[in-house]
């Protein structure tokens, strides 16, 4: 089965970073997407689940339908997303989170499920899981002050060697920079998930065309 999304420029979003540079989290998706995000994670580690909701829906109505929607850890937020009729793709969930069989018997068996996984054992885990995870998120690449419980910093040569372990498409996370990103592709990612580097610019779009400009550099 082909892969169904485009994982390549990956926006995880963050309230908060968006808020000091002045814009909601839709805005600053809406503005993202026309630059070149290819895929949206929506996270609110500090929200209310109604605000949670909220905003994966007010997202979904600005996203084209070429670009993915994902909901971060809450499996009941992208459940309420669908149900309400929003355009969600998926769940992004970590080794804490509800276990990937659980996770599967609640979407489905059409939603795409992510998976952060640090280790060889977690990947091979991952990969193996018979609810069947459809990506993975390998990390951290760089030091990054948005996960404070990060492992240690893999650089590209040790995301290269932890993606290979592994046939699932791989995306890099944690403090992915522009210039991180077409040694990434090379590397054999899947795509890059940003952050900051998206949130806190000034211009989304402009800082958005920077990381897909750099990946098409990659191929």
């Amino acid at each position: 089965m082909t892969f169904p999304v485009d994982l390549s420029v990956y926006l995880v979003t963050d309230a908060a970073q968006a808020a000091a540079s002045g814009r909601d989290v839709a805005r600053t998706v809406e503005l993202a997407v026309a630059g070149g995000v290819t895929a949206v994670q929506i996270r609110e580690k500090d929200a209310s689940s109604r605000d949670f909701l909220r905003t994966v829906l007010r997202v979904s109505d600005v996203l084209p339908s070429e670009v993915s929607l994902f909901v971060n850890d809450r499996v009941d937020v992208f459940l309420a997303a669908r149900a309400a009729g929003a355009r969600v793709t998926g769940v992004h969930v970590g080794q804490d989170d509800l276990p990937v069989a659980t996770v599967r018997e609640l979407v489905g068996p059409k939603a795409v499920i992510g998976l952060s996984a640090a280790t060889p054992d977690e990947l091979l885990a991952a990969e193996s899981d018979a609810a069947r995870v459809d990506y993975v998120g390998i990390g951290i690449l760089r030091a990054t002050r948005t996960k404070a419980d990060a492992p240690a910093p893999l650089g590209i040569d040790g995301f290269g060697r932890h993606a290979s372990l592994v046939g699932l498409p791989a995306v890099a996370i944690g403090g992915v920079t522009v210039a991180d990103m077409a040694p990434l592709r090379v590397a054999g990612a899947a795509g890059a998930a940003v952050v900051s580097g998206i949130c806190a610019a000034a211009d989304p779009c402009s800082a958005s065309r920077a990381f897909a400009q750099a990946w098409a550099a990659g191929a």
